[in-house]
């Protein structure tokens, strides 16, 4: 009886023993590291939502808040920070509204970082506007203010633009 017992036993153990190993792979390629990976992109944009957008202000934004925009005056301004100084953007969202456009006609805006003109633009049509460019190597650094503004030639009863969102992207 004890035969039996260990037999059976011993055979449980072996057949729970035997298993299928899984095949033999090679590891996979190995790739050298993509330089100025940024799995984060930085931002810093000032947007008129925005709980604390006034603590961004430099000058000519009106204090009067809406629900996503504010008037803005001859040349809006705010004030950033951004972590890194590399591969940087200036965007703004702004609207020419039609009614003063009427009254001013076309007009230049000029797009400045840290009071150097990036870039001139004429608008010769009233509505909603979107202007980006890439800012050059060296007008910035990493963790340091950088005011960002869009200069306007001519506004209408000291109006100048409703400003939606203002600022650097990477």
């Amino acid at each position: 009886m004890m035969r039996r017992l260990v037999i059976a036993v011993v055979a449980v153990l072996a057949e729970t023993g035997c298993q299928n190993m899984p095949e033999a792979y090679a590891p996979p390629l190995q790739r050298p590291a993509v330089e100025k990976f940024h799995p984060y992109r930085m931002q810093a944009i000032v947007s008129m939502s925005d709980n604390d957008a006034e603590t961004h202000f430099v000058q000519d934004i009106t204090p009067l808040a809406t629900s996503s925009w504010r008037w803005t005056g001859k040349k809006p301004t705010v004030r950033v920070k951004a972590r890194t100084s590399e591969d940087l953007r200036y965007t703004i969202d702004f609207v020419l509204p039609e009614e003063h456009f009427r009254k001013t006609g076309p007009v230049n805006i000029a797009f400045l970082v840290n009071d150097r003109v990036l870039d001139r633009a004429l608008y010769s049509n009233a509505g909603n506007q979107h202007f980006e460019k890439r800012i050059p190597t060296g007008w910035v650094s990493a963790d340091q203010n950088i005011t960002v503004a869009a200069e306007i030639d001519k506004v209408s009863a000291d109006l100048g633009m409703v400003l939606v969102r203002i600022g650097i992207t990477q």
